[in-house]
């Protein structure tokens, strides 16, 4: 219960003011920052002008996680749109761009952090981003696993299928491990809406079961509608939290 998310989906409108004095305030009660870049990004986007856009969206959100000294930001990068093709490198471009303007600017305390998506016309399986990371220094993977399971149309089954995504993710995700968690609604497509833990699509004990020896480094933001609640579902279900 010391993780926090601030969402700047609809626009990293802060004071550098204020973002001072609520990390400050984090800070004192130990809680690890992270922030959520605005849901309209698209750097695959038919029009220049939104690929353009979106650079300045993901440096709102950076200057904002560097102030107030949130230690991540992320970011859904792409639809496939009309030119999947175009996809990956369109990427690697609009994040190689925000990349050097960090560089330029002394910012090397926030990572871009490239979310798994849920839907199968959305940029962001863990290859995708690996392949991201080939081109880009400072990008790491979020992984949202019931956006995987979603995609994968019910894919995570098992506690295997847990730990298997987990060895493929550990592989990428760097110093800190950061997981979104919750259940999910799924069809053809993929995602469809976030539900509560206890639907168990996916059984996220199978997640605190894989990890629950791990020496990892790991940070969990709950993205579940009931989501005070089921934060502390889903920490109980590690050994030394039950009751």
């Amino acid at each position: 219960m010391n993780a926090l998310e601030v969402e700047f989906v609809r626009g990293a409108r802060i004071t550098s003011e204020r973002a001072r004095i609520l990390g400050a305030c984090a800070k004192s009660l130990d809680i690890r920052l992270s922030c959520h870049a605005p849901y309209f990004i698209s750097f695959n986007s038919e029009t220049q002008e939104t690929r353009e856009k979106s650079i300045n969206w993901v440096m709102d959100t950076v200057h904002a996680a560097h102030e107030m000294g949130a230690y991540i930001i992320v970011i859904h990068a792409a639809s496939y749109g009309k030119s999947p093709e175009t996809a990956l490198p369109s990427v690697i471009d609009g994040l190689t761009k925000c990349k050097n303007m960090m560089d330029d600017e002394g910012i090397e305390d926030v990572i871009l952090g490239v979310e798994t998506m849920g839907k199968k016309g959305q940029f962001g399986t863990l290859k995708e981003i690996g392949q991201v990371m080939e081109h880009v220094d400072g990008v790491y993977p979020v992984l949202d696993v019931a956006h995987v399971h979603a995609r994968g149309i019910g894919c995570l089954k098992t506690k295997k299928d847990m730990q298997d995504l987990t060895d493929e993710f550990f592989l990428l995700c760097g110093k800190t491990a950061h997981f979104h968690i919750s259940c999910i609604k799924y069809g053809e497509k993929g995602e469809i809406s976030h539900l509560p833990l206890d639907v168990k699509e996916p059984d996220m004990q199978n997640l605190a079961d894989v990890l629950a020896d791990s020496k990892r480094d790991c940070n969990f933001i709950c993205e579940s509608p009931l989501m005070e609640e089921d934060a502390v579902v889903f920490r109980n279900m590690f050994p030394k939290y039950r009751q």
